[in-house]
């Protein structure tokens, strides 16, 4: 029975092939929908973990966390960098860091921060060491620069028309471990020298805190970039020594600043800060809150484009029905010469199935593996992009999902099988 199954497929390959391609595409689109929608939830849940809390100025939540963690740019309003200093002083708070963005390097996004948040948020050096100088920089896994490199940073992009800041060219002393996250592909230099490549020293902040109001209406081109002072060209000037030592402490004339990220001592003093700084001038938002927020309507988008793939399959799946009762008819004449040669209604049924269900089988495995590779190209594009690892995985309720797939092709193909069954030798002989 195997022989007559493999050699009446080879005989009608083209019909098979087809028949598989059209299961494969099918369940290839569930598949692909199903592991790149669960590859985004874990990636990004892995990328915000290191961050407990984000504080920054009132405003968007959602575009707080998508800039501070994920390093998405966006212009943000400016906190007050008294708040840095109060966080410092707050014996909840375990560690803090201020984020400075707006700067880019060969589409590369240059953070100013501290040693704080790298000590704490990084697994370490792959070689060199930590800056310790303004003119220095730290370079994530993912940027394609050497120790000894020089940085001339771009004040936002090129595409928004932005220039090369000439004051400071940043020296890369260090290269860090792979993450996983967004920073991978970050330059991280101290935020006292975003500072004064801006223009901004802490005693310029006491006016510039007066008109805080003014600042938020009027964000940054680029993700927080730091407000400076400008000459006749419009563009920011500052005063740079790349020799300066750098210091974390700040008093409260530091400058503004777009987010801040907090390392609370325990999971009560977490939500105590939050509430604190949810008040007035300042938001705290814990990062998976946001992403709580952004996966119920990434949840709805799988419903839309999980119907879409199931209305597909159901079309296959009607597509294969007509196909095979039509296949059926055209082959009365050699079910009933089987029959009249002394096979069973059985045997003949069975082979009937087992034709059409080994294409069907077939093609679903065929589709489980194009679905992975898919979700693992669209994952691999993401990441060189973002920075962040999508990682695609199977999970238990897809073997679930697969076995109904293989359910559902078992009673579909016993359609053709039953009528193969009903057939009698005489009527099919006289077809």
């Amino acid at each position: 029975m195997i022989r007559f199954i493999l050699s009446d497929l080879r005989r009608l390959w083209a019909g098979s092939l087809t028949v598989c391609l059209l299961v494969a595409l099918s369940t290839a689109l569930v598949m692909t929908v199903t592991l790149q929608e669960r590859a985004l939830r874990l990636g990004s849940a892995r990328a915000a973990d290191k961050f407990d809390l984000v504080i920054g100025a009132a405003g968007s939540e959602t575009q707080l966390v998508l800039s501070s963690v994920f390093l998405q740019p966006a212009p943000l309003p400016l906190a007050s960098g008294k708040v840095l200093a109060d966080l410092l002083a707050d014996p909840r708070v375990a560690w803090a860091a201020p984020v400075a963005f707006g700067d880019s390097f060969a589409g590369y996004p240059v953070v100013g921060t501290t040693r704080v948040l790298i000590e704490n948020t990084t697994p370490g050096f792959a070689e060199g060491l930590m800056f310790s100088h303004e003119g220095e920089a730290v370079v994530g896994s993912g940027v394609k620069l050497k120790l000894g490199d020089e940085v001339k940073p771009m004040h936002g992009t090129a595409d928004e028309g932005g220039h090369t800041h000439t004051e400071l060219a940043y020296k890369v002393t260090g290269k860090l471990k792979a993450t996983g996250t967004a920073w991978d592909r970050a330059i991280l230099v101290p935020v006292q020298a975003v500072w004064h490549i801006h223009g901004l020293e802490e005693h310029e902040h006491e006016e510039a805190d007066a008109h805080h109001d003014d600042a938020q209406r009027d964000a940054p081109q680029a993700a927080g970039t730091v407000v400076a002072a400008r000459d006749e060209t419009g563009h920011e000037h500052g005063s740079i020594d790349a020799d300066a030592p750098i210091d974390d402490d700040f008093s409260a004339n530091a400058p503004g600043l777009p987010a801040i990220l907090v390392k609370p001592r325990s999971v009560g003093d977490a939500y105590k800060l939050r509430q604190d700084y949810r008040k007035g001038d300042t938001v705290g938002v814990f990062p998976g809150e946001v992403l709580t927020q952004l996966y119920s309507t990434l949840g709805d988008a799988k419903l839309v484009l999980s119907a879409v793939a199931i209305g597909a399959q159901i079309l296959v799946a009607c597509a294969l029905l007509m196909v095979t009762v039509i296949h059926i008819g055209q082959r009365r004449r050699q079910i009933g010469a089987l029959r009249a040669f002394g096979a069973p209604r059985l045997s003949v049924s069975l082979i009937v199935w087992a034709e059409l269900m080994l294409v069907i089988a077939a093609g679903i495995a065929v589709g489980t593996g194009l679905g992975f590779l898919a979700a693992r190209w669209i994952s691999g594009t993401i990441a060189t992009k973002n920075g962040f690892a999508l990682p695609v995985e199977f999970a238990r309720q897809d073997l679930w999902q697969i076995g109904g797939m293989v359910v559902f092709a078992a009673v579909l193909s016993a359609l053709p099988a039953l009528l193969a069954y009903r057939q009698s030798p005489a009527q099919a002989l006289r077809a």
